[in-house]
């Protein structure tokens, strides 16, 4: 067992509220504003800019807190969204900067709701997309600040989402196409007429990003007739494109635009790591100062709305997050806080990317992160590690270089943690993603398989002492190795993932409706003889009896993506092939754990289990860090009873 009592970092320093995160500038240079806990509960706090000591509460959330927020451009408002115990019908909320008091701008019973606009040319008001009329597609309404008025802007006759000017004009729309492909219409009138196409093999890399100020030029990202994604500007007037970038190893991920025009000064590229590269030499100076000030992977937060300043989140893998004040006519950064300062002088695990083959040729650009003190990529390690293998979800998403709390928390306890881009991952351009097509369960897995063969063969990893683990598509991934591969770990944690794809198709949230084809194309279509075939032979709801290894299952109780039924399903397979499973729930939660308490609670339970099977360290429950956590176990073997015991005696 690595690690000692001393040496291990406090679940609460890795997953409870940071000290403060979240931090931006007002549009009128007037105010800063960040989230931090009130008695354990995360709520939004704002600051004169001349005056940050002074900060004060503008919320007093007592429930699941805030997790973000925006500014309103009216200099007296801050806005952010709630939903109810994870349901994801987030509404949006707004509170007076000057009194605290808060006001539901969307109270539509069961809607959800977002922000979908905040111009300065209509600083009074909020341009918000909502469901409230047609559970399947979103409206857009204008909602006056000051009286709550709200005003019907466009009615939604199907389509995925608009794009509007700065006077919140909807201009143009994107409608998904039958063949799975999607359409850009430019808006003529009352009509919609088709502006550009994109075909099935295209859409997910695809689309509009925004207008510039003056209506004339539309931006968009386009990988039709290359693999990468490349950002494009289309003149409207005579509907020519002009390739503004692109890069052969990833897509073209974000832009930084000037504030006046709109046009894009800077584009940021993510392959192993994230690069950030000059379009207009006016912006060369702040990105070099940035560059300068050591200050790892860093993105823009905020800015004011003359562009003289800008909040900058900052993090690396060893560094948490911190976030600094850049004052681009002082040409000068400096840091005003660091996200979570508990985290200082501890023994932080290093990350190293490394791009792994698959059997087929692909490139899987994956993460390594050992134990501090073990070894590194280029001098190994002295003998093999117990390991993890941390699946990320989606599964169009993908895993990045930088600081990630699970990766330091499984290092921390002296595992080896392996995090693989699988085929199906987002930003490394169509061919790897299409590669992951109706490969759920099959060529999908071999990709992860590949990448532990790699740490493996280099000693990296023991192979009798591997354990995989995932949320969401990674939990499925976990289901699919314990039924595939029944020896290959000795034990999986799944959490909030599917096991039954074709109750995972049937019960998709209405508002996923545009969605549906592409889910069809690449998990299975149930609408033809294979693809059932095909959803039933790739579930791991049908193969439950082949489990060999234990199986920690944990799952929100309101998850509207991933329904309890999934996880009842798989529990119940367990119990009736005889198989001992271990069954979490939270009432209170969706998909993932939001509430501190709950989250360290899991990982309470998910370090003990294995510790047990891998021989890994493991801290005792604290009462601090699960005190009030509703964690209820439905099925469980009796260390895991015990355990729970434990945990809520102290909570």
């Amino acid at each position: 067992m690595r690690g000692t009592p001393e040496s291990l970092i406090p679940r609460a320093s890795l997953f409870g509220y940071p000290a403060r995160f979240g931090l931006q500038i007002s549009p009128c240079g007037r105010w800063f504003g960040w989230i931090a806990p009130i008695d354990g509960v995360a709520n939004i706090w704002v600051a004169p800019f001349a005056a940050i000591a002074d900060a004060r509460p503008v919320t007093r959330d007592t429930g699941r807190g805030i997790t973000g927020f925006s500014f309103a451009r009216d200099g007296r408002t801050v806005l952010y969204g709630q939903d109810s115990h994870g349901d994801e019908n987030w509404h949006v909320f707004a509170a007076d900067i000057s009194t605290g008091e808060s006001r539901d701008l969307t109270p539509w019973p069961g809607a959800q709701c977002s922000i979908a606009g905040l111009s300065r040319k209509r600083p009074g008001e909020v341009l918000v997309s909502a469901n409230a009329r047609d559970p399947r597609y979103a409206d857009l309404h204008l909602i006056d600040l000051a009286s709550g008025a709200t005003t019907l802007v466009i009615e939604n006759p199907g389509f995925a989402h608009f794009l509007t000017d700065e006077q919140f004009v909807p201009r143009f729309a994107v409608a998904m196409q039958p063949d799975g492909g999607s359409a850009v219409l430019a808006r003529s009138g009352e009509a919609w007429e088709p502006l550009m196409v994109f075909p099935e093999e295209d859409a997910r890399t695809s689309g509009p990003s925004g207008l510039d100020a003056a209506g004339e030029t539309l931006f968009y990202y386009d990988s039709r007739g290359r693999d990468t994604a490349a950002l494009y500007a289309l003149d409207l007037a005579s509907k020519t494109p002009r390739l503004i970038a692109s890069d052969d190893r990833a897509d073209i991920s974000g832009t930084i635009a000037d504030l006046e025009t709109w046009h894009p000064l800077a584009f940021t590229v993510t392959y192993a790591l994230t690069e950030r590269h000059v379009l207009d030499e006016v912006i060369r100076p702040t990105i070099d100062l940035l560059d300068r000030a050591g200050l790892g992977n860093w993105t823009i937060t905020s800015r004011t709305d003359d562009d003289r300043y800008w909040t900058i989140g900052a993090s690396s893998d060893l560094l948490a997050g911190s976030s600094w004040l850049l004052d681009r006519q002082e040409m000068t950064v400096r840091q005003l806080y660091e996200v979570r300062p508990e985290l200082t002088g501890k023994a932080l695990a290093p990350m190293a990317p490394v791009v792994i083959p698959s059997r087929d040729g692909l490139n899987l650009v994956s993460y390594l992160t050992l134990p501090a003190g073990a070894g590194s990529l280029e001098q190994g390690v002295a003998a093999p590690l117990p390991a993890v293998l941390l699946v990320h979800g989606g599964p169009w998403d993908r895993d990045g270089f930088g600081y990630n709390p699970e990766a330091q928390w499984l290092a921390n306890r002296g595992y080896a943690v392996l995090q693989v881009n699988f085929r199906s991952s987002t930003g490394l351009g169509k061919a790897f993603m299409r590669a992951g097509a109706n490969e759920w369960g099959a060529r999908m897995d071999d990709d992860l398989e590949d990448a532990l063969e790699w740490a493996i063969g280099r000693g990296f990893i023991d192979p009798a002492r591997m354990a995989i683990m995932g949320a969401s598509y990674g939990g499925y991934a976990v289901l699919s190795a314990l039924t595939q591969r029944p020896e290959r770990f000795v034990c999986g944690i799944d959490i909030v993932g599917p096991a039954n794809l074709q109750t995972l198709i049937d019960e998709i949230p209405p508002y996923w409706e545009d969605a549906r084809l592409h889910l069809y194309a690449n998990i299975g279509d149930p609408r033809t003889e294979a693809g059932r075939a095909q959803l039933i032979a790739r579930s791991p709801i049908h193969h439950a009896a082949k489990i060999r290894r234990p199986l920690l299952i944990a799952q929100g109780a309101n998850d509207p993506r991933v329904l309890k039924q999934e996880a009842d399903q798989m529990a119940a397979a367990m119990q009736a092939n005889g198989i001992p499973g271990n069954y979490l729930l939270f009432p209170d939660e969706g998909h993932g754990f939001a509430r501190p308490a709950n989250d360290i609670a899991f990982k309470t339970v998910a370090e003990a289990f294995l510790a047990h099977h891998l021989g890994g360290a493991s801290q005792p429950p604290v009462r601090e860090e699960v005190a009030g956590t509703t964690m209820q176990v439905v099925e469980g073997e009796a260390w895991l009873r015990d355990l729970h015991r434990a945990i809520t005696g102290l909570a």
